[in-house]
C-alpha cells in the first residue's frame, strides 16, 4: 500500500514584473495624454451628437472675452489675416484650421476668423466637444 502522495509541480507564471510594467506604461499614457495638445487654451465649446476629429496645423481659440490666440499667442481679431498666412505659410501639406470657441462667446468672430482661413486657401473647421 502506497500512502505518499504523489508530488506534482504545477506550472506557475510570475506576473510581479508584468504588473509593474503594466502600471508604468498606464501612467506614461496617462500623462501624455493630458499632454496631447498644449496649444490650446480652455473654452467652454458647445456640444455636438458625433466626434469628428481633423488634423490640426493651426489651432485658434477665440474665449468668452472675444480675445483671439493662434496657439498661445494672443492677437486681435483685425491683425488675424496676417498672422494666419504666416502660420499657414509654414504648412507643407493642405492646411487645416480648427477654431475652438467659448459658447459664452461672440460666434459672429468665429465666423470671421473660418472665412479668413478659407480665403488663405486652409480647411476651416469649428470645433464642437462632442457628448
Amino acid at each position: 500500500m502506497n500512502l505518499r502522495k504523489k508530488l506534482r509541480d504545477s506550472a506557475k507564471v510570475h506576473t510581479d514584473a508584468l504588473n509593474d510594467i503594466l502600471f508604468i506604461l498606464l501612467l506614461f499614457f496617462l500623462i501624455v495624454s493630458t499632454l496631447a495638445n498644449p496649444n490650446v487654451i480652455k473654452v467652454s465649446a458647445p456640444k455636438g451628437k458625433s466626434d469628428t476629429k481633423s488634423k490640426q496645423t493651426v489651432v485658434i481659440s477665440i474665449d468668452k472675452n472675444n480675445q483671439a490666440y493662434i496657439g498661445q499667442k494672443r492677437i486681435s481679431l483685425d491683425e488675424l489675416e496676417s498672422e494666419l498666412q504666416l502660420v499657414l505659410s509654414k504648412a507643407a501639406e493642405k492646411p487645416s484650421v480648427v477654431v475652438n470657441a467659448d459658447t459664452a462667446g461672440h460666434w459672429g468672430d468665429v465666423y470671421k476668423v473660418l472665412q479668413t482661413a478659407k480665403k488663405l486657401g486652409a480647411t476651416a473647421v469649428a470645433s464642437v466637444s462632442a457628448n
